[in-house]
């Protein structure tokens, strides 16, 4: 893909990223003519204001951007977003925002999503001289534009099929092992609750695995829910939760531009991702409430609502995933709209059983602006998923903690020391001139993380 970050450029435009309380410092080692061109645009460094500044001749020589109070690390996307075709370079960098942040939010406002309608324009660039900071930063960008892309593409031409095949072109890339098991050899191949979910669709339900790396080297397993598109089943949605349900394969979009950022960086692991991807589809074959389903742990599980699928088709991958005895297990899921009540949806919860490794991940989310907030695995409200013929049940009998017990389910299915799970929404209403859309959440965190651990 073309990349927004440059190693040089002929002409440059300087751009002044400036806070508000920096915002007077600044302004006093400007000559007279900007110092009234600025106080005539009202600009003081507020949030997201934008200001173009010409030279004698009128032609745009500096461009002062306001980031408030840097609240939102990826602010820099107002600039990118509006900004007009050229090159700029940081000729003022604010202390709040760290350099990361700031190519973050660059390619964030960059981003285009074009498969189906033209977009003229073309992006402006930023010039990056460092050639170690430039390349992360284009690994950053190519990876996270490949989420959004996999979320942002309608189920009819991202299904379970084109899901798979983005794993194989990944693989290809990268030199990575994959394999695939598809429909009725689920059954053989023991995934029986990938198959009832996805058994009714006309594309196929699908698991997908991609390993990479030395395996003498420490083991990070990613898996990612991939339903394709989410009717509910039977539990049927209506038509305004519908709408959107193409993102409901974000978590499988998360956890293959993660695995992306780890090949492309060389981080020295062994890795292995695990994507089971159906269509929650209504038809004469549909998995029913009341319906009791074998798993490859052996737990039964009871269905009390088809429209908790995700959890079925990640219980099997997480199993999967455990039998490799990975040092780090993660999974990544738009799996609760509970996880939307409880924190938003710029705020990414997440579970884990490993207390070292979640305050480790806390303080990167911190450094690089990337909001994650741990939640409890609170073991009591287990007994909200009781069933009186099956092992438990897929769906919490009380309203209360639905992110909670979503993840209480998951854990039955886990078997390694260190498991996190991130109930991401995948999603994003527009701000900043970013527009609503599929969108990355935690990614850069947990990518920061694995770096400072295992970059070579």
């Amino acid at each position: 893909m073309n990349s927004v970050f440059t190693a040089s450029a002929k002409e440059v435009v300087h751009l002044h990223i400036v806070s508000s309380d920096e915002f007077e410092n600044w302004n006093k080692t400007q000559d007279d003519r900007v110092k009234n061109f600025i106080e005539g645009m009202g600009f003081s460094g507020q949030v997201g204001k934008l200001v173009l500044i010409p030279n004698t001749d009128g032609k745009i020589e500096n461009v002062a951007f306001g980031i408030g109070e840097a609240e939102d690390a990826l602010v820099l996307a107002n600039a990118s977003s509006s900004l007009p075709e050229g090159s700029y370079e940081i000729a003022t960098q604010s202390e709040k925002l760290s350099l990361e942040q700031v190519y973050a939010g660059w390619a964030d406002g960059a981003y285009r999503f074009t498969r189906y309608k033209k977009d003229s324009s073309t992006p402006p660039m930023l010039v990056v001289n460092d050639k170690v900071a430039r390349e992360a930063a284009q690994i950053e960008e190519a990876s996270i534009k490949l989420v959004r892309d996999l979320i942002n593409t309608p189920a009819e031409d991202m299904g379970p099929t084109q899901i798979a095949q983005t794993i194989v072109e990944l693989g290809e890339e990268f030199g990575a092992d994959t394999s695939q098991i598809i429909g009725d050899d689920l059954l053989a191949e023991n995934y029986p609750m990938v198959h009832a979910v996805g058994r009714a669709a006309a594309d196929a339900p699908r698991y997908i695995e991609l390993s990479w790396g030395n395996k003498k080297s420490p083991h990070i397993a990613l898996v990612g829910k991939g339903v394709a598109f989410d009717t509910g089943g039977l539990n049927i949605k209506t038509g305004n939760y519908m709408r959107i349900m193409k993102k409901d394969m974000g978590g499988a979009a998360h956890a293959i531009g993660l695995a992306r950022m780890i090949m492309a960086s060389k981080l020295d692991v062994y890795l292995t991702l695990h994507i089971p991807t159906v269509e929650n589809a209504v038809g004469a074959g549909a998995f029913r409430p009341g319906d009791v389903l074998d798993s490859r742990k052996g737990i039964t599980v009871e269905i009390d609502n088809t429209d908790a699928e995700g959890r079925l088709i990640l219980a099997d991958a997480l199993t999967r995933a455990s039998e490799l005895k990975p040092d780090l297990l993660l999974d990544f899921a738009t799996l609760t709209g509970a996880a939307r009540v409880a924190l938003g949806t710029e705020v990414a919860p997440f579970f884990a059983t490993d207390d070292v490794f979640s305050g480790e991940l806390s303080q990167s989310a911190c450094d690089v602006g990337d909001p994650i907030w741990r939640l409890p695995l609170w073991k009591s409200y287990l007994s909200m998923m009781k069933s009186s013929i099956a092992d438990i049940v897929n769906g919490a009998a009380s309203p209360f903690a639905g992110t909670i017990t979503a993840a209480l389910f998951l854990q039955k299915f886990v078997d390694v020391k260190s498991w996190a799970h991130f109930d991401v929404w995948g999603w994003r209403l527009g701000k900043y001139g970013r527009p609503e859309g599929g969108a990355a959440f935690a990614l850069r965190a947990v990518m920061n993380h694995l770096k400072q651990k295992y970059q070579k």
